[in-house]
C-alpha cells in the first residue's frame, strides 16, 4: 500500500496518490497533472479513480485534464451538478484499488457536495481518511463559501451532523488526510501541520470538541474574514471546466521581442513582473505590477489581477514555465508570453526603467519627527492591524488596493513610507501605487517584524494586549 501526500506550499493544498496491487487513485489533484502520470508510469500502477472532494475554490482542479490522460472516471460525492461526465457516488458506496477500499462518506457543511473518503487498508481496516475542506489540523472548512442561497448557519448545521455522525465515530488511530493546511484561507486559523489522527483532532480541535449546535454553529461562524475575490471564479470553474494545460502554455511560453513586448502593452495589455521582491525594487519596465514566485505568488495573483485582464511576463530567466503553471493552477488562460531576455533586454534596448526605493526602520524613524507630509502605509490586513501597529499609521489592506476607490483614500501628495508583515507584500502594493501614479513611495525592508523592535517608532497595542 503506497499513500502519498503532494503538498503545495504557496496554495497550502494537499492532493493524495494512492495506490495498490497495480492499481491507483489521485484525491483531489491540482491542475498540472505531470506529477501523478509520471509517479503512475514509475510504480508500474493503472490510475482507476479520481476523487474529488467538492468543488474546490482556491484552486483550479486537475479533475478533467487527468481523466482525459488516463482514462480514469472522475468520483465526486452527493449533491454534486456538474457540466462535465463524471461518477456521481451514492454515500456509503465502496471502490476498490487493488487490495484496498474506499467509502465514500458524504459530510455537506463546507458545500453541499463535500465528501470525505475512508480507506481501508489490505486488512480491511480504517487506516485514513481524506477530509478535503471539512475537517483540517486544528479547524474545519469554512461554511460561506458558494452552496446556492444557503445561509452560513445553515450550511454549519449540516456540518455539526457531518462531524459527530461521520468523523468523529471513526477509529481514533484513523489518519486525518486534509486538503488543505496553514495558510489557506479556506479555513480560520489551520494547525502548522499538514496530517493528523482522528484521536487527536477529537482531543486539540475546537470544532470537534463537546457543543450544543448552536454552540457550534456560533463558534465556526464567527471571526470569518472576508474569501479571496477569486473563490468564487475557481469554483466555476471547476464545475463548468477549462482549457488543456497544453493550450495555456502554447500561448503563454511565447518569448516577445522587446518590441513585440512593447506593442502588446500598448494594446492594454498588463505586465506582471514575478522576479523576487529585493529584485523588482531595484528596477522594473514602468507599470509592471509585482507578486514575486517566492510567496504565496498564485494566491495574490487570484486576488488581485482580473481574470478577463491579458498579461504579458517579466519573469527570472527559466522560471517563465512555473509562473504560466502556478497562474494556471488559479484559474488565469490569458497570458500572452513574457518579455525574451527580461529586464537586461529592456535595458539593453534602451528601454526606461523604474525603481522603488528601499528603506531601512531607522530611516523611518528618523524622518518621522522631521517630516510632517510623511504617511505610514500599512498594508496588512485589518486583524493583524489591530493586533500591533505604528502609531498613526494608516491601514490599507493589500487585497483592497485594485480598487480604486480604495486607493483614492491615500493621499498622493504625501511621502508614503510602505510596510507589511515581513516585505513581500508592501513590494506588491507599493507596484500597484505606482500604476496608478504614485510616486513618492519609500519600501520598508523586513516590514512590521523588524520595524516592532526599532527604537524611535512608537507601537500601538490593544490594553488587553499585553506589554
Amino acid at each position: 500500500m503506497i499513500v502519498e501526500q503532494l503538498y503545495t506550499n504557496c496554495l497550502s493544498e494537499a492532493a493524495y496518490f494512492i495506490a495498490s496491487d497495480g492499481e491507483a487513485a489521485v484525491i483531489d489533484p491540482l491542475r498540472d497533472v505531470d506529477v501523478y502520470v509520471k509517479k503512475a508510469e514509475e510504480l508500474g500502477v493503472k490510475i482507476k479513480y479520481i476523487f474529488e472532494t467538492h468543488f474546490h475554490a482556491d484552486f483550479v482542479s486537475g479533475h478533467l485534464e487527468l481523466a482525459k490522460q488516463t482514462g480514469a472516471p472522475i468520483v465526486y460525492g452527493p449533491q454534486t451538478d456538474a457540466k462535465f461526465k463524471f461518477h456521481l457516488a451514492e454515500d456509503g458506496e465502496e471502490f476498490s484499488i487493488g487490495k484496498l477500499k474506499i467509502k465514500v462518506l458524504h459530510t455537506p457543511g463546507h458545500t453541499l457536495e463535500s465528501t470525505c473518503y475512508l480507506l481501508f487498508d489490505e486488512e480491511g481496516k480504517e487506516h485514513a481518511v481524506f477530509t478535503g475542506d471539512t475537517l483540517f489540523v486544528g479547524d474545519v472548512g469554512r461554511p460561506d463559501l458558494f452552496s446556492g442561497n444557503m445561509t452560513k448557519e445553515e450550511l454549519a448545521s449540516m456540518m455539526y451532523d457531518s462531524l459527530n455522525n461521520k468523523i468523529k465515530t471513526l477509529q481514533d488511530s484513523t489518519i486525518v488526510y486534509p486538503a488543505h493546511g496553514a495558510g489557506s484561507s479556506c479555513g480560520k486559523n489551520l494547525g502548522k501541520e499538514t496530517f493528523s489522527t482522528i484521536g487527536t483532532q477529537k482531543e486539540a480541535n475546537y470544532a470537534l470538541q463537546e457543543m450544543t449546535r448552536e454552540e457550534f454553529i456560533a463558534a465556526i461562524t464567527e471571526g470569518l474574514s472576508t474569501p479571496p475575490a477569486y473563490f468564487p471564479i475557481n469554483a466555476k470553474i471547476n464545475k463548468e471546466g477549462y482549457s488543456a494545460m497544453d493550450e495555456v502554455m502554447s500561448t503563454a511560453m511565447q518569448p516577445l521581442s522587446v518590441e513585440a513586448f512593447k506593442e502588446k502593452v500598448q494594446n492594454g495589455v498588463w505586465i506582471l513582473d514575478t522576479r523576487k521582491a529585493t529584485e523588482f525594487t531595484q528596477e522594473f519596465v514602468p507599470q509592471s505590477l509585482s507578486i514575486g514566485l517566492e510567496g504565496r505568488f498564485a494566491e495574490w495573483a487570484g486576488s488581485l489581477l482580473p481574470f478577463e485582464q491579458p498579461l504579458v511576463l517579466v519573469t527570472e530567466q527559466g522560471k517563465e514555465e512555473e509562473t504560466v503553471t502556478r497562474l494556471a493552477r488559479v484559474g488565469f488562460e490569458n497570458v500572452q508570453g513574457y518579455l525574451d531576455g527580461g529586464v537586461e533586454a529592456w535595458k539593453s534596448a534602451g528601454e526606461p526603467v523604474d525603481m522603488i526605493i528601499d528603506v531601512e526602520p531607522d530611516e523611518l524613524a528618523m524622518d518621522i519627527p522631521h517630516d510632517n507630509n510623511l504617511t505610514v502605509l500599512d498594508v496588512r490586513k485589518e486583524t493583524e492591524y489591530e493586533a500591533c501597529h505604528v502609531q498613526g499609521a494608516q491601514n490599507a489592506p493589500l487585497d483592497r488596493l485594485m480598487d480604486p476607490m480604495e486607493v483614492a483614500l491615500i493621499d498622493d501628495e504625501r511621502n508614503i513610507y510602505v510596510h507589511c508583515a515581513g516585505g513581500y507584500r508592501s513590494v506588491i502594493a507599493a507596484s500597484i501605487l505606482k500604476k496608478h501614479g504614485y510616486h513618492s513611495l519609500r519600501n520598508i525592508l523586513g516590514g512590521f517584524g523588524k520595524m516592532k523592535d526599532q527604537k524611535g517608532l512608537k507601537i500601538v497595542k490593544p490594553q488587553n494586549a499585553g506589554a
